[in-house]
């Protein structure tokens, strides 16, 4: 079990391929983010995306069968902090540095690679 560590996870590019202000393709994020939240973490959803954007990537996650538990904030931190910064144990965000990176003859910007990144996870123990 996780432990309940949490994890945030930016969308456009990181679960979906970048499209904004539309929904991106399919990328590979949907069956590693159900085994992460199986496995016991908490997921929040880590957007610029608001309003009836954000509702959008929220539904994909409904969509997707995968719980989320919270969105652009983590609960437990304002019991001690005032910071909007979202805290999680981990990030995973196209912007990251080192998170391995992809690109298909579609798209115009490299998203995250699914494949490499739950081999790092497999390997750094968190699945």
């Amino acid at each position: 079990m996780a432990d309940q560590l949490t994890i945030a996870v930016d969308f456009d590019g990181t679960c979906v391929t970048h499209e904004y202000p539309y929904l991106g393709q399919d990328i590979g994020a949907a069956p590693v983010l159900r085994e992460l939240a199986n496995a016991g973490y908490r997921l929040i959803l880590n957007t610029m995306r608001s309003g009836k954007l954000e509702r959008e990537a929220e539904d994909w996650f409904k969509r997707n069968n995968i719980p989320l538990w919270a969105v652009n904030c983590n609960p437990e931190q304002k019991k001690w902090t005032k910071s909007p910064k979202v805290y999680a144990e981990l990030y995973i965000d196209d912007s990251n540095l080192g998170i391995p990176l992809t690109t298909n003859e579609k798209s115009t910007r490299p998203y995250v690679d699914w494949v490499r990144v739950r081999e790092l996870l497999v390997k750094e123990g968190y699945l």
